[in-house]
């Protein structure tokens, strides 16, 4: 908007020192000084109440898709209705356990069990480090293929 160069600048302090005076160029620089800062402070404030405008409008269409959201959510679940659970796979807890089909209860029992005899034999195996053709010196041969050398 305003390009202002070296040589303008330069044209304009010589102006002012011709027409102004060396004395009395202090006072012209404060005054100049003054209405800078006036004008500054004038364009702050109406940049402040500009964005301000723009946050109000941005605020108030947030809000009418907020409102429209919420809308939405009380069509699909009126008052008295039970939030249904987002589908995952697993089958929950029931409180009523005789509302399980006894089939359904065996199967279940049924993998139960055997996760609890493959828990069991997990912890009781015992750890061999001695044997030489075992899979826990293979791994550990595979991790650090010095070791077979060093011995």
């Amino acid at each position: 908007m305003f390009d202002i160069g070296a040589t303008e600048l330069l044209l304009i302090a010589i102006v002012a020192i011709l027409v102004i005076g060396p004395k009395d160029m202090p006072l012209a620089l404060r005054t100049v000084g003054r209405w800078v800062g006036k004008l500054r402070k004038l364009s702050a404030q109406f940049r402040a109440g500009f964005d301000g405008i723009v946050r109000e409008a941005e605020m108030e269409e947030m809000e009418k898709k907020w409102k429209a959201q919420n809308e939405k959510i009380m069509r699909e679940h009126p008052d008295g209705a039970p939030v249904e659970m987002e589908p995952t796979g697993a089958y929950p807890p029931s409180p009523y356990p005789h509302t399980i089909s006894p089939e359904k209860r065996e199967e279940l029992e049924h993998i139960a069990a055997k996760e609890r005899a493959a828990a069991a034999q997990h912890s009781e195996e015992p750890a061999s480090t001695d044997s030489v053709g075992d899979a826990s010196s293979a791994e550990s041969a595979a991790r650090d293929p010095d070791a077979g050398s060093k011995a």
